[in-house]
């Protein structure tokens, strides 16, 4: 059986006024409120992340379930900011931390669909256990919208830690 190749980090660190941003990016040839729908829809964040429950909408608390975190626990996200189909901001809390998560759609010049994903940090402790996952989250998007095998999590971590943790440590 021939393995495909380990995936190829891409996330990078910024310093911020307000701390660090991890911004990962991915490029679809889709319109951009079909990527969009692939992040805002219950039906297709089950996809990639993990369904949920509640009513949309900037100022709202919805109920994430994360499908593919061991015992797929729930989680409570404040919608932030939705201006469809530009911008998503969410935040939640956990036994893991804060979370200040925004997703920025743009259309490229020859048309294809661009995501930001960023994790804005307080600081880059703990970068080199959070980068990994968010490559393999947006990589089961692409997956996921490709209709290819979804990726293992054993190919990103921890083989990708080291990437992540050389960017902090030259912040």
């Amino acid at each position: 059986m021939t393995r495909t190749p380990a995936p190829t980090p891409t996330g990078r660190l910024f310093g911020t006024p307000d701390g660090v941003d991890l911004v990962l990016t991915r490029t679809f040839r889709a319109s951009v409120e079909d990527v969009w729908a692939s992040v805002t829809e219950p039906e297709r964040t089950a996809r990639w992340y993990g369904r949920w429950e509640g009513e949309a909408g900037a100022g709202r608390l919805i109920k994430v379930q994360l499908a593919f975190e061991e015992g797929a626990p729930w989680v409570d996200m404040h919608i932030d900011a939705c201006e469809a189909p530009i911008r998503l901001a969410l935040s939640a809390t956990d036994a893991f931390g804060n979370w200040h998560l925004e997703l920025l759609l743009a259309v490229n010049d020859d048309g294809t669909t661009e995501l930001g994903f960023v994790h804005h940090l307080v600081n880059a402790d703990g970068v080199g256990d959070i980068g990994p996952g968010w490559e393999y989250y947006l990589d089961n998007l692409v997956a996921s919208r490709d209709g290819t095998p979804k990726p293992e999590f054993d190919d990103y971590y921890p083989a990708q830690k080291a990437y992540f943790e050389e960017q902090a440590a030259a912040l």
